[in-house]
């Protein structure tokens, strides 16, 4: 019987020995504009010009590289399959409010881990998120008030104002699971580690919108998947 246990315990052990480890691949990809992008409009500082007004703004809705590479887009697998959670960051990530911006633009945090927004202005500031799975937030950040903090625990697309400085947006995307990618300054971007099979894409920006194409991801290696918006 003692032998009969011993040999039962083992080859689960022995199998799992054999698959080896999980078969995953990488996708990587440029998001590119069709056409000619308008060059960012100017912003017309309207408050606290002292702060405000020390570098000048522009419109970043839409910037498009010289190669018509575009930043901020978030790729995503919409679809994933195995039920992995997004990992919790090391420490909070952060939203810094400088030159009375956003900053960065857009970033993608875990769903369920609090986040920072700093105020590096020391002026008043009004944060005000617009979720569409989450509880909104709308609280005053006075100069003294460094950092206010929020949490999302739901995956989401939030968009983030301050009701003080009418200009200033930003963007948090929320994620349930690791398989997300922001688009860098050249349109390039890696998702890694994604498990072997078929998938959608997502591509999501600000102002060109949401767009999906199908990918199948190699047991090893990396698949290509480039993607165009349309002008508008």
């Amino acid at each position: 019987m003692v032998r009969i246990k011993t040999s039962a315990l083992l080859i689960p052990m022995l199998c799992g020995l054999i698959a080896g480890p999980a078969l995953a691949g990488d996708i990587v990809g440029k998001v590119k504009y069709a056409g000619n992008a308008p060059a960012p409009a100017k912003i017309s500082i309207t408050k606290d010009q002292a702060v405000c007004g020390k570098e000048p703004h522009v419109e970043e809705s839409l910037l498009v590289a010289a190669d018509k590479g575009v930043k901020n887009v978030v790729i995503d697998v919409a679809d994933p399959k195995d039920g992995k959670p997004m990992p919790p960051a090391a420490k909070n990530p952060a939203v810094d409010q400088t030159g009375c911006k956003f900053l960065p633009r857009v970033q993608i945090v875990p769903a369920g881990q609090m986040l920072d927004i700093n105020n590096n202005d020391g002026i008043l500031h009004n944060i005000h998120t617009f979720p569409k799975n989450n509880v909104p937030l709308n609280a005053a950040q006075p100069k003294f008030k460094k950092t206010v903090q929020a949490k999302f625990d739901k995956p989401d697309v939030v968009q983030i104002k301050c009701d003080v400085h009418s200009w200033m947006t930003g963007w948090i995307v929320v994620a349930g699971h690791p398989y997300y990618a922001l688009s860098d300054a050249a349109g390039s971007f890696t998702i890694s580690g994604v498990p072997a099979g078929t998938y959608t894409l997502e591509y999501w920006h600000e102002k060109l919108g949401k767009q999906t194409k199908p990918v199948t991801v190699p047991a090893t290696g990396s698949v290509t998947a480039d993607f165009e918006y349309a002008a508008k």
